[in-house]
């Protein structure tokens, strides 16, 4: 198990780039099964999770050509279907959560998709029905062996239906269009999730021969056609980094630069940052963050009531940002409630935060109220274990902008979602050791 010891303390300085988008990623990468013709794909981040994608895609018989960091081409004329019903794929499947989104493709193209029950953050339940209900009004039979927990559908030819699917699910509207896009007549999807990573995908299924109308909305309108070519895609920046870097220099009292952010497709973000005091200037596609010598102070709402930060499906707040939330809180002026509705064990990890010095009244595993400090206590060092990629980058920012020495171990998980976190901070000024 590796260890991060950070010095914390230290002022940062300078600019920092974001990576290309992981959320973005694990749904583009899965659409190159969907055609046999070459698909190049730009500003793929260097990460455990998306790395682990591409290894399985290699596996399934995806010709991968590195050409240039961060750049592939990828080409699925020959795939190996005996592959998904091998011992190795379920392995390979279970390490990773985005292995869902090959069914669709899988389905649309070839018939038939399997997957096991996939892994990833220990953030509370996350069902995979939405999935599969979609996959099954297309047509699809549905099995589940439980003995070895292996997910499987298979059609002949998919049928376009009307869909109002139970939950907004990113991953599930994702996985449906892509089953969809070659269906037979027209399928409609209402309650679609609508975020810049589904519309990207959308896009880039446009360009490759697919006809979806409504992309940026809920209702989704897709036209089957008999088959895609290839294209070429650049990835957006990681709105979640994006945030964390804002975080980091509210935190630690740094003047940060954030380059080449998209401004236009960050939502609520700039805004929710804003309430929690922290100045933010928009100069070009940049975001400039000035030292915050005197702190920072949370808006409380119009009538004088605390501010609650919760999240919500698309264009609401992402969960993933709500753990970052809560750390830039401890040092802020005035109180915030945290209300985390959407996972039920991701606040599970404010124990550490308690145990550094920090103000926080767990209400129940999906609220918590933060008392800020203001500066005027420092959160003390600490040893803690990553419990998650979102706890684990909130805690190596607790860290960071601690007195003393601390320790974090298990950080792979940090590594699953964030690109050489700790040259990158270094750059910057931060004092972070990998053990």
């Amino acid at each position: 198990m590796k260890t991060f010891k950070i010095e914390g303390g230290h002022q940062l300085k300078g600019s920092i780039q974001p990576q290309g988008a992981k959320n973005e990623a694990l749904q583009i990468l899965c659409a190159v099964l969907l055609s046999p013709e070459k698909i190049t794909i730009h500003n793929i981040t260097d990460i455990i999770d998306v790395n682990k994608l591409i290894s399985l895609l290699d596996n399934l018989g995806v010709k991968i050509e590195k050409l240039a960091k961060g750049s592939y081409s990828f080409q699925a004329d020959n795939i190996n279907l005996e592959y998904l019903e091998s011992a190795e794929f379920k392995k390979d499947g279970r390490g990773l959560r985005g292995s869902i989104m090959i069914v669709g493709p899988l389905l649309t193209r070839f018939g038939k998709g399997y997957i096991p029950k996939p892994g990833g953050d220990k953030i509370g339940r996350r069902r995979l029905d939405t999935h599969f209900e979609g996959f099954i009004k297309l047509g699809a039979k549905f099995r589940y062996n439980r003995e070895d927990h292996f997910y499987g559908v298979e059609a002949d030819k998919l049928k376009g239906a009307y869909m109002l699917l139970d939950e907004a699910s990113v991953t599930g509207t994702a996985n449906i269009v892509m089953a969809a896009v070659m269906a037979e007549g027209t399928t409609t999807i209402y309650n679609a999730a609508c975020e810049p990573y589904l519309q990207q995908l959308c896009k880039m299924l446009n360009r490759m021969g697919a006809n979806i109308k409504g992309v940026g909305s809920n209702m989704l309108i897709i036209e089957g056609v008999d088959a895609l070519g290839g294209t070429e895609h650049t990835m957006l920046p990681d709105m979640i980094e994006i945030g964390s870097w804002i975080g980091l220099a509210a935190m630690t009292k740094s003047e940060l630069t954030i380059k080449n952010v998209s401004w236009d497709d960050l939502g609520q973000i700039p805004d929710v940052f804003r309430k929690l005091g922290i100045t933010l200037e928009r100069r070009g596609d940049d975001i400039f963050i000035p030292e915050h010598k005197e702190g920072y102070e949370i808006q409380n709402y119009i009538d004088g009531s605390i501010l609650t930060v919760s999240d919500a499906p698309w264009p609401g707040f992402t969960p993933d940002l709500l753990s970052i939330v809560l750390v830039v809180a401890t040092q802020a002026r005035g109180c915030v409630l945290v209300h985390q509705k959407m996972f039920e064990s991701r606040l599970f990890f404010v124990d550490k935060l308690i145990d550094m010095g920090a103000k926080i009244i767990l209400c129940d595993p999906h609220r918590a109220t933060v008392i800020g400090h203001d500066f005027e206590s420092n959160l003390k060092s600490t040893t803690m274990t990553s419990p998650d990629i979102r706890a684990g980058i909130s805690l190596l920012i607790a860290a960071l902008s601690a007195e003393g020495t601390s320790t974090i171990h298990n950080i792979e998980q940090i590594d699953r979602g964030y690109e050489n976190i700790d040259e990158r901070l270094r750059a910057i000024g931060a004092k972070i050791e990998r053990v």
